[in-house]
């Protein structure tokens, strides 16, 4: 499967965006789908993860109660609704896939989208 990240931008402090990841040449929904993100000069951390039916999902403490994780089978597409945004939350949002698990660790995906830039600015 090939993945696509969109969505990325520049934002204020407590503004809201959208991220998609569009799968091609699968079907998105026989995957488990994470989100992970790297801001400058760290390494690469999880965000969120949902399971192949979408009735499992695990978010990272920063972003529990603000970012929502979601399916949408018409479009093929994970989609990450990002709300009440933060300067720390300023990176490169990637979306990863994988045939198994909703997992929090990068290892344990095999296919990942380019990323997208999100900036929060104070």
């Amino acid at each position: 499967v090939q993945l696509q990240a969109s969505g990325g931008g520049l934002v204020q402090a407590g503004g809201s965006l959208r991220l998609s990841c569009a799968a091609s040449g699968r079907t998105f929904s026989n995957y488990a789908v994470g989100w992970f993100r790297r801001a400058p000069g760290k390494g690469r951390e999880f965000v969120v993860a949902v399971s192949r039916g979408g009735g499992y999902t695990n978010y990272a403490d920063s972003v529990k109660g603000r970012f929502t994780i979601s399916r949408d089978s018409d479009k093929n597409t994970v989609d990450l609704q990002m709300n009440s945004l933060k300067p720390e939350d300023t990176a490169v949002y990637y979306c990863a896939a994988n045939t198994l698990f909703a997992r929090t660790t990068p290892q344990e995906y095999n296919y990942w989208g380019q990323g997208t830039l999100v900036t929060v600015s104070s």
